[in-house]
């Protein structure tokens, strides 16, 4: 896996992130997405970030037009033949990921690693679309990619141990920390942090405490650097819904069952910073 392209499959926000991580590694990436304006606006987005990096000396003008070089845009799926990693990161909901890894298996050679980018979807239920299941993995990325360190690794039943070795290493080389998780709901980090996401739009909707109150109450009495409400708006409340949804299905217990206020606000399109409000607003900037 050391020579060839990587591809990354979905131009948005985590798809960008980890096409960059992966271009300042020095590895070639090909990054695809059906949307040509999609694919356009993740470029633009990445040399941004970058042309920050740049003006705050943490990279030189440089590495920074030798990291886009590393970046090809595509818009069809058959461009990806001769990968030997692809990288699903379409929108976090399975039958469109189910559908995606099922489109893609004419362009996959039974050597290559398929890695999904998935938050809580049990990767044995998305290995059912693959070819080569023993050659599929999961990797959770954390956004923002180029800035949080962690990567958990997922292995389901079928996924064999050399393709985890391989993540793993492939993890380490583009500077993140991989953690080997087994294939459960929420995997360990969305297990934890999103029921306590939802534990506090309960308490808010119980008139317990305001938004501010609760996110301060955690960050000055828990240490946390983000609220939790706050931290949901960053995520995307339709992605917390998603979580709380695969854990409540998954595990069947309704310690895990989402609050009908968060539901209410996804159904109205409340979804947080992407749409400029959520649990607080942004305004047009975001």
């Amino acid at each position: 896996m050391n020579g060839g392209f990587v591809g990354v499959i979905g131009a948005g926000i985590m798809g960008s992130g980890i096409a960059q991580v992966v271009a300042q590694a020095q590895r070639s990436v090909l990054l695809v997405d059906r949307s040509p304006e999609l694919v356009e606006r993740a470029i633009v987005a990445i040399r941004e970030r970058l042309a920050r990096r740049v003006a705050q000396d943490r990279m030189t003008s440089q590495e920074m037009e030798s990291t886009m070089a590393n970046i090809r845009p595509a818009t069809r799926l058959d461009e990806l033949k001769g990968s030997p990693l692809m990288v699903e990161a379409v929108y976090e909901d399975p039958q469109v990921k189910l559908q995606l890894l099922r489109e893609l298996q004419p362009f996959c050679s039974k050597d290559a690693i398929v890695a999904s980018n998935t938050s809580a979807i049990p990767i044995s239920l998305l290995s059912s679309a693959v070819a080569y299941p023993q050659r599929f993995v999961g990797m959770h990325f954390f956004n923002p990619v180029p800035v949080m360190k962690l990567v958990e690794v997922i292995k389901s039943i079928s996924t064999r141990d050399e393709t985890v070795e391989e993540i793993v290493s492939f993890s380490l080389a583009i500077g993140k920390t991989p953690v080997v998780v087994s294939d459960s709901p929420g995997f360990v980090s969305n297990r934890l942090l999103v029921p306590m996401i939802n534990e506090a739009v309960f308490a808010l909707s119980e008139g317990i405490a305001s938004s501010e109150d609760i996110d301060t109450v955690m960050k000055l009495g828990a240490n946390n650097p983000m609220g939790p409400l706050e931290l949901a708006d960053l995520i995307g409340l339709d992605t917390c819904l998603h979580v709380m949804e695969a854990l409540h299905s998954g595990l069947g217990e309704d310690k895990y069952r989402p609050a009908p206020m968060l539901r209410r606000m996804v159904e109205s399109g409340l979804l947080g910073r992407k749409t400029n409000q959520g649990f607080y607003e942004y305004g047009n900037s975001g």
